[in-house]
């Protein structure tokens, strides 16, 4: 029969590389985590055959002593950590002591460096078995680590690797991803010989926009919110700029790239009525806390983490998110337009700055001057008020307070064309108003207690055991929120009542909605998020529609309910609802100046 024996420390290696190092990337992360913990402000990689070839990491670093070299390559070996205590609260980026000697085990391996204030380098090689003797070398400074042939002695996982091309793109992306981290670094990447990347040191907004490109940047809002411990800072896209997948998707827990369910969840309510279904928010993120509050020691990957006070931080980033992109109509991004070559940057609606004009050469010295709104009607028409209300005469146009300006006229029974200081604005009326109906009935009905449909004959439905622990322990929750749900047997539940509002739901898909959104995010975002899908439609089908005549007053009327309705720059299924046309592209449009 078998006998159980130990296994070779060679067979150990090996399989513990299979759990850290899985294709080229994963190494080049690991390679890039050490330089940025050893003090690295410059970092250079070089790349062969997507990785599988080489990848070198060249850092300027505080580097290894030489009689620490041997220790380097060492299993579970490391100057991260010494005991429990340090475990319990990770402040870098590596700790495990695992991931030089997991690469060691199953490449070839040069390790080069030179301590900070050592007069010589020193270098010590693998090559998948135990190390060869440390020995004097070049170097001005830091180190510089040669990983070549990648899985050259277990050709089982070498022929799992994919293409060149594919295994350089998620070498790309990791290094994305840690330039990301680190704005304050240098970067360069170059692949077989061929300079990719290179990114002097810079702030993180302009790191963004050299990393995800500038459509991102003029896409995004500014995220900065601090509270009780908790910081996130970073930019987040408005809706119009979704995706199909999630590929835009950065979230960094104290300078660490993960993905974490609970953050992701978050982010999804924050985004839920802006954004459809079927699309993908973008945002790069940084979420900042006390080591201490957060497990990083759950994978052996590290893009998994866990937090001491879950709800604490999902409450936080959803509410930081939400508040970011709750901006309202000439406050924030509605989006960006393209006419010919040229785009518009809505990102901000100035009313104190009076555009200038190149002179046109037929007319010199002519130039294009603001027409007054009186020529389009006269100033009592512009009144501010509510639909409800008798006209106003309204003495000065005043954009200070208007980003949205005043009415012109309307197009096609869709489009209402506006003017402001910094030139044409062309609003979907119908998405507009959209949305503002949305935001009103959320407002009415969290200012009432809830009403509670009682159903004819009650439900039953056959759910886990979890469930009906779920449904036991939120039954005042529940309750207020209109529910009315009572255990039959210990896999089943009776529904009774459910709110009126949602009436027209289906019951037990419901239930069972709700109990799982308790269980990750707790009563209040559960029940939002069947209400909203609810109110979203009643908001549609409530808008003014297509050939709707309006009067000029109702159109100033609803820009002005746009101006003090949050989100109103995009509606409820996350389409833009208006756009800014500027003076001076308008001029390009005619050729003025040339």
């Amino acid at each position: 029969m078998p006998t159980i024996h130990p296994l070779p420390d060679i067979l150990i290696s090996q399989i513990a590389a299979g759990e850290v190092v899985e294709r080229p990337a994963a190494a080049l992360k690991e390679l890039l985590e050490n330089s940025l913990d050893a003090g690295a402000t410059e970092i250079r990689v070089n790349l062969e055959l997507g990785g599988t070839q080489l990848i070198r990491v060249a850092d300027n670093g505080v580097g290894i002593e030489e009689a620490q070299l041997n220790l380097a390559l060492a299993r579970h070996a490391t100057s991260k950590i010494s005991s429990l205590e340090d475990l319990e609260c990770v402040a870098s980026l590596g700790f495990r002591g695992e991931a030089l000697a997991s690469i060691a085990s199953i490449a070839r391996v040069r390790l080069a460096s030179r301590a900070h204030g050592s007069e010589l380098a020193y270098q010590i090689q693998a090559d998948g078995a135990s190390p060869s003797e440390v020995q004097p070398t070049a170097l001005t400074t830091g180190t510089t680590i040669e990983v070549r042939d990648l899985f050259f002695n277990t050709p089982a996982r070498r022929k799992f690797l994919k293409s060149a091309a594919t295994e350089y793109a998620h070498c790309n992306d990791v290094f994305q991803r840690i330039a990301l981290a680190r704005p304050d670094v240098s970067f360069s990447l170059h692949h077989n010989d061929r300079a990719v990347q290179l990114w002097r040191e810079q702030d993180m907004a302009e790191r963004i926009s050299a990393v995800l490109g500038a459509d991102f940047n003029q896409a995004a809002v500014n995220v900065a919110e601090t509270t009780a411990g908790l910081s996130v800072h970073g930019m987040s896209a408005l809706p119009a700029y979704s995706r199909a997948s999630r590929d835009a998707q950065y979230m960094f827990v104290n300078g660490r790239f993960v993905r974490d369910k609970l953050l992701a969840h978050a982010l999804k309510q924050a985004y839920h009525d802006i954004l459809h279904h079927d699309r993908h928010p973008a945002y790069c993120l940084f979420l900042t806390l006390d080591p201490a509050l957060v497990d990083v020691n759950v994978h052996p990957a590290k893009t998994e983490v866990r937090f001491r006070d879950s709800r604490a931080v999902h409450q936080f980033i959803y509410h930081a998110i939400n508040k970011s992109l709750a901006g309202r109509a000439g406050q924030a991004p509605a989006a960006t337009v393209q006419i010919g070559t040229t785009s518009a940057d809505t990102t901000h609606i100035s009313s104190n700055t009076t555009p200038t004009y190149a002179p046109c050469p037929s007319y010199a010295p002519s130039y294009q001057a603001a027409m007054p709104l009186g020529i389009a009607q006269p100033d009592n028409y512009y009144e501010l008020m509510s639909r409800d209300t008798a006209p106003a005469p309204q003495p000065a146009f005043n954009t200070d307070n208007h980003p949205l300006g005043y009415a012109l006229g309307q197009l096609h029974g869709i489009y209402i064309l506006a003017q402001n200081q910094a030139g044409l604005v062309l609003v979907d009326m119908h998405a507009a108003h959209e949305r503002i109906m949305y935001e009103k009935f959320k407002t009415a009905l969290d200012l009432q207690t809830i009403a509670s449909q009682p159903l004819l004959i009650p439900i039953a439905v056959n759910v886990d055991e979890l469930d009906v622990a779920t449904a036991a322990e939120h039954a005042d929750a529940l309750n207020m929120m209109g529910f009315e749900i009572a255990p039959l047997s210990p896999t089943s539940l009776a529904i009774r009542a459910i709110p009126q509002l949602l009436q027209t739901a289906d019951p037990a898909q419901l239930t069972r909605d709700l109990l799982r959104e308790l269980r990750t995010s707790g009563a209040s975002n559960a029940l939002t998020e069947q209400r909203n899908e609810r109110l979203s439609t009643l908001a549609c089908h409530s808008a003014v529609r297509a050939n709707r005549q309006l009067s000029i007053t109702e159109m100033n009327a609803l820009l002005r309910d746009m101006e003090k309705t949050e989100r109103a720059n995009q509606c409820n299924h996350g389409r833009p609802t208006w756009f800014q046309i500027s003076l001076t592209e308008l001029d390009k449009m005619f050729m003025r100046g040339k």
